[in-house]
């Protein structure tokens, strides 16, 4: 078995194989387990209380912090990775893989710190994340820009910018992080709509949205973290935003004098297509929202500036918006976010098998053709595809230690031959 992916994912169902006797290799670009967070900008944290957030097996301490900085976490799952003994090979990126259908074998060949290793696993699991790569605009005028131009993902955070004028273009969680942390250290900042988002207060979904479940309160009343997940699971995504907008409506009362003073600043506003708000938004596009710990509030002020519209171009100076605004910048930060985990996929099998793999994330049909019995889950996760013997595995860290236990446990039964579904309605018997 071979993971490609060595974040929260990979992890986590390497972790579940393990337990099961399954041998596995996770390939992990990055040198040491938990990089992937440790790269990020300086002021990233989870949104997600600890209590939604544990790793298979070996929860985080009782005195964990309810919202863990990005080093923190990065720590854990190095040490999980170790305590756990998984076999991870870091510094390592897999440069191509290829199925043989008469075999059932893939062929997978990795550069493991400037040594070529082919591998021969029988299953091939993608753990890159919800996201794939990111999405970097191509924006005329950027050879002229004097200043500096960074996706979020290559933010290191706002040390270096007080004083500078800083445009931060998008408008969900990255871009309000890095805004309100710029911010702070006394930058001058602006931050660029782009189209409407959702914004839930921190608070507010804690209490209306998870403390029934992932709460001190619900560990209290006896609800630890298996039971919440088997409780969440047990609501189809098909019917679960009908159970979601009286939690965002009870928002719309409770946070009112908030969302006002954010529409009188000129933020455009949403609660998702059918007013279901962040957890569907997160399942059908995987953006499009922001869990406010206080960065809004600098928009609502005015202390962070806000301009709404497309960028069009870079001068040696400024950033030019489609309605002609222009904004002076010493720093553009892109935070626009992340393509399909397929896309990423596609460098490493090929287009071709990417394609008929098809999308990979949001809630519908795997194809077009044949709905088969997964219409209105998730695309492509966590069960078999239209590629024998690939999966892809990923999501937050709650998704991550739930389904990480339904994929390993497909997984083992084809090593040992149990007859296991496939893509669609059929049944196979797989030998070793």
């Amino acid at each position: 078995m071979v993971i490609i992916g060595g974040g929260q994912g990979g992890i986590a169902l390497g972790a579940r194989l393990r337990q099961l006797g399954v041998e596995t290799i996770i390939v992990e670009t990055n040198e040491k387990p938990g990089d992937s967070w440790r790269k990020r900008y300086k002021s990233l944290a989870l949104h997600d209380p600890v209590w939604y957030d544990h790793l298979p097996y070996l929860k985080f301490p009782d005195n964990w912090p309810v919202f863990s900085p990005k080093d923190k976490i990065g720590d854990w799952l190095e040490m999980y990775t170790k305590i756990m003994e998984l076999t991870y090979w870091g510094s390592t990126t897999a440069k191509s893989a290829t199925y043989d259908e008469a075999s059932g074998e893939w062929t997978v060949v990795v550069d493991r710190d400037g040594e070529e290793v082919t591998l021969r696993p029988q299953q091939l699991v993608f753990a890159l994340g919800a996201s794939g790569k990111p999405n970097v605009p191509e924006i005329p005028g950027r050879e002229k820009f004097r200043g500096e131009v960074q996706h979020s993902s290559e933010h290191p955070g706002p040390d270096a910018y007080k004083g500078k004028k800083c445009v931060v273009i998008g408008s969900n969680n990255s871009a309000f992080d890095i805004c309100g942390a710029l911010w702070e250290v006394g930058a001058d900042v602006t931050m660029v709509q782009r189209s409407s988002t959702h914004i839930i207060k921190s608070d507010t979904l804690m209490e209306y949205g998870l403390g029934d479940l992932y709460s001190e309160r619900a560990v209290a009343n006896g609800v630890d973290t298996y039971t919440a997940d088997m409780i969440f699971a047990s609501l189809p995504y098909r019917i679960m935003h009908n159970f979601q907008i009286p939690i965002y409506d009870k928002a719309k009362e409770v946070d009112a004098d908030f969302y006002r003073r954010m529409e009188e600043a000129g933020f455009d506003l949403d609660f998702g297509d059918d007013e279901s708000g962040l957890f569907m938004k997160y399942l059908r596009r995987g953006s499009g929202y922001y869990i406010d710990v206080g960065a809004a509030e600098l928009v609502a002020e005015g202390k962070v500036k806000l301009a709404k519209g497309q960028i069009t171009e870079l001068t040696e100076s400024e950033v030019v918006l489609d309605d002609g605004t222009r904004l002076e910048a010493d720093l553009v930060v892109l935070a626009t976010g992340y393509g399909s985990m397929n896309q990423l996929a596609a460098n490493i099998i090929g287009q071709e098998m990417a394609d008929r793999v098809g999308k990979v994330w949001g809630l519908g049909s795997d194809t077009t053709k044949d709905p088969g019995p997964w219409e209105g889950e998730q695309r492509n996760m966590w069960k078999p595809t239209q590629q024998e013997a690939l999966w892809f595995h990923g999501g937050n860290l709650h998704q991550s230690r739930f389904y990480s236990l339904y994929l390993a446990l497909q997984l083992k039964a084809r090593a040992e031959g149990i007859p296991t579904p496939v893509h669609g309605r059929q049944e196979v018997h797989h030998t070793t």
